[in-house]
This record gives structure tokens, C-alpha cells and sequence, in this order.
């Protein structure tokens, strides 16, 4: 591991409650599954995220940041260094008000989506509701370019504040970011400009006025159609892997693999939608990922088409 006894007891000195150690992150993660968090650490300010930052620098400890870890999969011997949970500290959310349109509203990375999309419908704001039941954070939405048939992120967004690994903050449009089918990229010359990939701690979304029962009664049929095509009812990261660029979809690939139903452990693929691989009670992230590579060879091995994970994969 990575942190001594001296490294942990500055950590605790400085961050006092909001820091633990050996963290089992199976509790933070939708997944259910995955080894500790050598630290974690839950900020409550954008203050106190920029002194864990800065010291993260100075002591060249590895850190990554989470949010309701929905699209996580922790490898079982867990994650060294430092992991900071954004889900307090970046929790709220603003509007510029209704005189004009677009109507520009800011969403902190902590924020979940559905908080977000709830908001828009109650204000009468439409653009969000391509977003409804899509799990995680309002940070991991945009770093993931999170979307489904209806939209996505990148068609809404308008510009995103980031922390930079001095802990200053830096305001990025979206003409300076890449988008791409489930991904953010950031160009070199920002990476070089904020001395690694920068942290968001919110992003603004040009928004539309409507009619809020209207924006409901469409809210419900999407919802209805989810509901009746996923497995909600057992721990997943959602759709585990990304559709190839054309033609059937990683779901209809590995049903026509016969997959639907395989099992490896306390992992399977659900019989309900075959891009979903749930945990069924007892899974290990070995499980998950032993399924896995079973879909990936299985799918080359019929259609010639390699299947990437839409899943972020962490850990040792």
C-alpha cells in the first residue's frame, strides 16, 4: 500500500472525521462489490477538497474521485491511495432565473442526476429528461458523456468548472472539451494546463422553458419503459458495456450469444436485458470480471466484434 503510519496520522490530523481508513468500497458502489479504500475521505467544502488535492500533490499519493459510484466496478483487493467521495461537498444547485432563454442551469458534481432532472421538470425546464433513470452523479454524467436514445450530456452542456492539482479552479467551456460515445476527453494542452486531469466540481446546461405537466407526463413514459426493459431489481452498474459503432447493439450481441442467464459465481448476465451483468447476492469483482471476459471472447468468437466496457474497472 501506499500510505505509512506518518502519511496516515498527517491525514487524520489534518482532515480529522472526514477521513477512514481501509474503507470497504463495496459500500459505495452500486456494484456491491470491491476491496478498501486504503483512505477516503469525504469532503464537506471545496476548500477542504483543495487541501486534500494540493497534499495528494505534494506527497505524490494517487487519488481518484467518486460519486454514488454507479458505473464502478473495484477489483477486490480493493484501491491504494486516497478516495474522495464529492457527494457532500458539491451538492447544490442554481439557475440564471426564466427572463431568457437558454435557461443556463449549474449543477454541482455531487448532485445526482435524478435530483437534476427532477429540478428541470418541477421549473418547467426541458433538455433533462433524456437523462431520466439514469443513475450515479451530475460529475460522472459529464465525464462520461451519459446518455440514452433520447440525448446525452454533450448535447445539453454549456461549460464545466474544474479544480486543477493546485486546488485553483478554472473554467472550461464545452468547445474546449471532446466528446465522444460515452466519454469525455481532455485535450493535451488542458491536461497540461491544469498538471493532470482536473477534477469537475460543476457543470452548466442550456435549458428550455415548457410546461412542467407536460414535461412529467413524458418523464413517466420514459421511466415505464425502463422500468419494463432493465433489471432494477438487482445490483449492476447499468449497461456494462458500449455499443459498437454500428449495427446490433452489446445487448442483442451477447443475447445472440446465448448468454442470457450465464453465470459465473454470484455474477450473471440478466435475462431481462443482456448488457446488464448483476450481482445476485454473493458476487465477488472477480466474478464480474471472469463474466466478463467470457462475453468479450464469446462475442469475437461468433461476430468478430471486441465488446469495451462501458464500466470504469479500478483497483489491484
Amino acid at each position: 500500500m501506499l500510505l505509512d503510519q506518518d502519511s496516515k496520522n498527517n491525514l487524520k490530523n489534518l482532515f480529522g472525521s472526514c477521513i477512514g481508513f481501509d474503507e470497504p468500497m463495496s459500500r459505495h458502489t452500486y456494484f456491491r462489490v470491491g476491496g478498501p479504500a486504503e483512505a477516503f475521505i469525504v469532503p464537506e467544502n471545496i476548500k477542504q477538497l483543495a487541501e486534500i488535492i494540493s497534499w495528494s500533490r505534494d506527497k505524490g499519493i494517487p487519488y481518484i474521485v467518486i460519486g454514488d459510484g454507479s458505473n464502478l466496478l473495484i477489483k477486490d483487493n480493493g484501491i491504494p491511495g486516497i478516495v474522495i467521495l464529492l457527494t457532500k461537498c458539491l451538492d447544490k444547485i442554481v439557475f440564471s432565473g426564466k427572463e431568457k432563454e437558454p435557461v443556463l442551469v449549474t449543477a454541482m458534481a455531487g448532485v445526482r442526476t435524478q435530483t437534476l432532472c427532477r429540478f428541470a421538470i418541477r421549473e418547467g425546464l426541458s433538455g433533462m429528461n433524456f437523462a431520466l433513470g439514469i443513475p450515479g452523479t451530475v460529475g460522472g454524467a459529464i465525464m462520461m458523456n451519459a446518455g440514452t436514445s433520447y440525448g446525452s450530456v454533450s448535447d445539453i452542456l454549456d461549460s464545466v468548472n474544474v479544480m486543477i492539482s493546485s486546488g485553483a479552479l478554472l473554467k472550461i467551456t464545452k468547445e474546449e472539451m471532446a466528446f465522444s460515445y460515452r466519454k469525455l476527453s481532455w485535450n493535451n494542452n488542458l491536461t497540461n494546463r491544469c498538471q493532470g486531469a482536473p477534477i469537475i466540481i460543476d457543470g452548466s446546461f442550456r435549458l428550455c422553458l415548457s410546461d412542467p405537466v407536460l414535461l412529467e407526463k413524458e418523464a413517466g413514459k420514459i421511466l415505464k419503459k425502463r422500468r419494463e426493459n432493465q433489471p432494477a431489481e438487482m445490483p449492476s452498474a447499468g449497461c456494462f458495456f458500449k455499443n459498437p459503432p454500428a449495427g446490433k447493439t452489446a445487448g442483442q450481441l451477447i443475447d445472440m450469444a446465448g448468454l442470457k442467464g450465464a453465470r459465473i459465481g454470484g455474477a450473471e448476465i440478466s435475462a431481462k436485458h443482456a448488457n446488464f451483468i448483476i450481482n445476485t447476492g454473493k458476487a465477488s469483482a472477480s466474478d464480474i470480471l471472469d463474466l466478463m471476459q467470457l462475453v468479450q471472447k464469446k462475442v469475437f468468437d461468433r461476430f468478430n466484434i471486441t465488446l469495451e466496457p462501458e464500466v470504469i474497472i479500478v483497483g489491484v
